[in-house]
């Protein structure tokens, strides 16, 4: 296998035409298949594809912690490293070694170089093209690498075609913005959205079916960035109903961090599985995860992932961890109601004041436990944090898809469609009950999410073996649909333009509060906090929350130590050598 040409750049307009070797590393490998023109067989394909997978290895980590170090849910301490402390500080220099663009665009010339020479054109002995599958999967990686990259850089360069020549290297290329990147890949992925994803089996214990992004959940994620907010809701439920099949149901289960009561007290469930929702990695009709990027097994392979070790305290860091859960998840945690709802049809609301951060909502202690030990003849504070328990990357799960369908209904105008995900889970006795009297004309679109009840079977207060759906609010904070500190958000003075307004912030908040209480720690935080500033034309959404990530009380030390003003929304975005960024 050749390799050719050993570097790819884009340059910056701002800066006029730059050479290649200073935008990226010449000894990477940027394109690493390139035996002929075409790519016409099964053997070529498939290395190529997996090929590409090899260099998405290089973000899986970068993903993760730039999305939450920056963010209000993650907090540093004396054992972080420069390079994290920066990032956390956004103080982010070019040599630090999570702002590396070329490992982006890595990904991307490979994926231009495979769809450029890819023969989709060729069948099988029953007339069936033999590489759409592999060839949806690279549409996917591209699209899913640009997304990322705009979202930390803001203003990239951008270019499908693959880069082979230094003519081609050095040429002059486009920036574009978030809106620009959505909008492209709207466009190039429409009609592959029902193209299967490869199957190669299982890979170590990992279904191999899981490196993948659906097309469906891309397109709902660049239409919610875009603002396409009905086209976005639609996407995520084509994928909802069609996980498993044609007309298939993904219901969200009733797995759940829980308390229990015995004859005289309450207690942490022990048949709560909740913490291991982030080590499955099995391709099953209810299975929480959804994508990840595989890592290698050993540190020497070079693409171990450091997660376990920044947050787990082990032999391997002498149990110091890096990173740990913030003062703000901490206390959003437990500012939450627990509701028990009995059998007897009596409400219970859990009290206040318990130890080990069991107030509130009880996803927090679920996955995170601490303890002072001795190690070493030193006393120190170590951490378990169940979301980094294998050598793989989750960045997808199921819960994920429901908030963010929620959050497209939502500003869609339909925000009791959306706080039903939260409170009760979807099935079409809530919405005809719950959602579609308050839309009248509306109700035909809101009809089009079907939720068959039969397949989205919501719990009682009996005992039920076919229960599968619940609000993903209860997944922490219990009977969340009988607690009435937890309603949908209205205001009857307002007049009906200002009430819809009210509403759909209001649930906003909410959902922003789930995505945090649900889903801390996995990558998703800062952006979404970027993705409500912007759409509410509001820096202080994400800039207020940032600064409180101590506490509220620490708010202007917190403002101190960060040297960007975050009220300035080209101070949220990466830059490297004038080249891309702002």
């Amino acid at each position: 296998m050749n390799k050719i040409f050993q570097f790819i750049c884009a340059a910056a307009l701002v800066c006029g035409l730059t050479s290649c070797e200073d935008f990226f590393d010449q000894k990477s490998d940027s394109v690493i298949f390139a035996d002929s023109d075409h790519l016409n067989n099964a053997t070529d394909t498939i290395y190529s594809v997996t090929g590409i997978m090899h260099k998405m290895q290089a973000l899986a980590d970068r993903t993760v912690l730039l999305g939450e170090v920056r963010a209000d849910l993650v907090d540093i301490n004396d054992n972080t490293t420069s390079d994290l402390r920066d990032i956390a500080l956004f103080n982010v220099s070019d040599s630090n070694a999570y702002n590396a663009p070329k490992d982006y665009y890595a990904v991307i010339n490979n994926c231009n170089y495979f769809l450029a020479n890819a023969d989709t054109t060729l069948k099988n002995n029953r007339n069936e093209k033999i590489f759409q599958r592999e060839y949806a999967a690279v549409k996917a990686f591209r699209a899913w690498t640009y997304l990322q990259l705009v979202l930390n850089y803001g203003s990239v360069p951008f270019v499908t075609e693959p880069i082979l020549t230094k003519e081609a290297a050095e040429a002059d290329y486009p920036k574009y913005n978030i809106q620009q990147v959505c909008e492209y890949f709207i466009k190039d992925l429409a009609g592959w959205e029902t193209v299967e994803m490869p199957e190669y089996g299982t890979v170590g214990s990992s279904d191999s079916r899981l490196f993948y992004y659906p097309i469906y959940v891309l397109l709902g994620d660049l239409n919610l960035w875009a603002g396409n907010y009905l086209a976005s809701a639609q996407n995520y439920y084509k994928y909802i109903s069609t996980r498993n099949g044609t007309n298939s149901a993904y219901p969200t289960t009733t797995t759940s961090a829980s308390w229990d009561r015995d004859a005289t007290r309450y207690l942490r469930s022990n048949g709560s599985s909740y913490q291991m929702l982030f080590s499955e990695e099995s391709y099953t009709t209810n299975g929480e995860t959804i994508f990840m990027i595989p890592g290698d097994s050993i540190p020497a392979y070079g693409n171990y992932s450091e997660l376990k070790t920044l947050f787990n305290s082990t032999s391997d860091n002498d149990y110091e961890v890096q990173l740990a859960p913030s003062q703000s998840i901490i206390d959003l945690s437990a500012s939450q109601t627990y509701c028990q709802y009995t059998t007897t049809g009596d409400t219970i609301i859990v009290p206040k004041g318990l130890d080990n951060y069991n107030d509130g909502d009880l996803r927090l202690s679920s996955v995170w436990q601490t303890a002072n030990i001795t190690y070493n003849k030193r006393n120190i504070d170590m951490q378990v944090l169940s979301k980094f328990s294998t050598r793989n990357v989750h960045l997808l799960r199921k819960a994920d898809v429901y908030l963010r369908f929620a959050e497209a209904i939502n500003r869609a105008g339909y925000p009791r469609m959306a706080f039903q995900v939260l409170q009760t889970g979807l099935n079409n006795d809530v919405i005809e009950q719950k959602v579609v009297p308050f839309y009248g004309a509306d109700s035909t679109v809101i009809r089009a999410f079907d939720f068959p009840t039969t397949s989205y079977v919501l719990r009682t207060n009996t005992a039920s073996t076919n229960t599968n759906t619940l609000g993903i609010h209860g997944r922490g904070s219990g009977w969340a649909e009988y607690n009435t500190d937890y309603t949908m958000p209205d205001d009857t003075t307002l007049n009906a333009e200002a009430r819809l307004k009210y509403q759909i912030e209001a649930v906003e908040d909410l959902i922003i509060d789930e995505d945090a209480l649900e889903g801390a720690f996995e990558g998703h935080r800062f952006y979404d906090l970027m993705r409500v500033a912007l759409r509410r034309n509001d820096p202080s959404y994400l800039a207020n929350r940032i600064y409180a990530r101590r506490g509220e009380s620490n708010k202007a030390t917190m403002q101190s130590e960060i040297k960007k003003d975050l009220l300035q929304t080209n101070n949220w975005y990466l830059s490297w050598k004038g080249l891309i960024g702002f």
